[in-house]
């Protein structure tokens, strides 16, 4: 889908009007952050008030019926505002039927006017194009480049398919200009209980582009300490998700290291960039644990065992509260398409016990190396590999892909193509004028961090 170009007929005069509406209409209203302040700390409030106008109104109303009606109009009165605001965010993120829903009670000016706008929003709207849709992914951030790129043996695998916080900041920016949203991988299509998969639509402003991202390897390895990485997700005083990282003394510093809690800020700025409150994928392991916490049965012997295994079934229901969603990625790494069928077996059973027992049931897997197990022809019945992977609840499956997108909708499975955005990717757009992997996406000279070693290595 491209942006609306700008035209002399009428017909796109009056597109471009409506998206210039659109457009000063958001700059009038709160951020995400600030509605979800207001909400949480300003409900109360309004409930007293509420109570005590009900209880004046109680008191002179003549008979139970108006007392009731009172009651009522007290109680709508003091939610309206809130009300109205949460339904500005959810028309923000593209949920028009929810918001319209939620101020359905309500009749002064202002819900008149909200809804007159999210109405006529909504009539605009156009299906994106699910086999358009890209899939983008990373690993772990750097997010000391002094550190990765120290010139030890390390240094030319973070090259290769590592990105910097820097990068990963831009690439952002730049997307959401270009009219990027996020979306989840289950926006696309529902597989049915019956087994059967529905195509889904995706209804967004005309110059809107939905995507889904990735995270891979999200367990904070061992061979990655003191690299200038994250050590782990927590929960933060705020009771959001974000990071830990170790110091060179020993000590433990609290911020925005990696993926997670910078898109979860980005999302709060700009709420427009979400679609109905979507985030990314998180694609695990289980060799060394889980989202840096050492929960694999191997640590059983640490003195903090027990405790990592909570804190972890901790962060992860957090991570999920706040738009987050899981994936195999293996329990061992593996790839899954060479494999003997009983070292597969063995992997996945590992994954269930150790990583889903702890992050909750996922119907994703995101293959390791991207190795698929099959090439680009359907799954079907005759692929023990894909029917083993099934009958454990496995519906959505994603390679790595060469193409800008790759969606593939089977009878009983969802499989998409997924781009890694690292510094191989990157390096090599730049200097082969052959190469366009990411112009679609964003700038790739204005994004590539000059702090990488260069050359980048090639990959094999």
């Amino acid at each position: 889908m491209k942006l609306i170009s700008i035209s002399r007929s009428p017909k796109k005069k009056e597109e471009k009007k409506k998206t210039q509406k659109r457009e000063q209409k958001k700059l009038t209203l709160p951020d995400a952050k600030t509605i979800r302040w207001i909400a949480a700390a300003g409900v109360s409030l309004l409930l007293v008030a509420a109570l005590i106008i009900a209880i004046v109104l109680i008191i002179s109303a003549s008979d139970n019926d108006s007392r009731l009606a009172a009651v009522r109009d007290a109680v709508l009165s003091a939610r309206e505002p809130i009300e109205l605001k949460l339904a500005s965010l959810e028309a923000m993120q593209y949920d028009y039927d929810s918001a319209l829903a939620r101020i359905e009670p309500f009749s002064s000016e202002a819900a008149n006017e909200l809804r007159s706008d999210i109405e006529s929003e909504k009539q605009g709207l156009v299906a994106a194009d699910n086999y358009a849709i890209p899939h983008i992914f990373f690993h772990s951030l750097i997010a000391d480049t002094s550190k990765a790129f120290d010139g030890e043996y390390t240094e030319a695998g973070y090259n290769q398919v590592m990105t910097t916080i820097a990068e990963f900041n831009e690439m952002m920016r730049q997307m959401y200009e270009r009219g990027y949203v996020l979306i989840s991988l289950h926006d696309i299509a529902e597989v049915n209980p019956d087994g059967t998969v529905t195509e889904k639509q995706i209804m967004l402003p005309p110059e809107k582009k939905p995507f889904v991202l990735s995270v891979d390897d999200v367990c904070y390895y061992e061979y990655m300490d003191g690299d200038g990485f994250a050590s782990r997700i927590v929960i933060g005083e705020d009771g959001k998700p974000t990071c830990e990282m170790k110091q060179d003394d020993g000590s433990i510093i609290t911020g925005d290291f990696d993926v997670v809690p910078l898109l979860d800020k980005f999302v709060e700025e700009h709420p427009d960039f979400s679609y109905r409150g979507a985030k990314g994928i998180l694609a695990l392991t289980g060799y060394n644990g889980v989202l840096g916490y050492r929960t694999c049965p191997s640590y059983s012997d640490n003195p903090t065992y027990n405790d990592d295994v909570e804190a972890a079934k901790a962060v992860a229901q957090n991570l999920r509260e706040h738009g987050w969603e899981f994936a195999s990625h293996s329990w061992g790494h593996r790839n899954m398409g060479t494999i003997s069928m009983e070292n597969l077996r063995t992997d996945t059973q590992r994954w269930e016990d150790e990583v889903e027992t702890i992050i909750g049931d996922t119907d994703i897997l995101i293959y390791p190396f991207g190795a698929d197990i099959s090439g680009v022809k359907k799954y079907t019945e005759a692929n023990e590999r894909f029917v083993l992977l099934k009958s454990v609840g496995f519906d959505y499956f994603c390679n790595v892909d060469g193409n800008r997108a790759w969606l593939q909708i089977g009878k009983n499975y969802v499989r998409q193509g997924r781009r890694n955005l690292d510094g191989y990717r990157m390096y090599y757009d730049m200097i082969n004028d052959k190469r366009d992997w990411l112009s679609d996406l964003f700038d790739v000279n204005t994004v590539f961090d000059k702090c990488r070693p260069l050359p980048v290595p090639p990959m094999g």
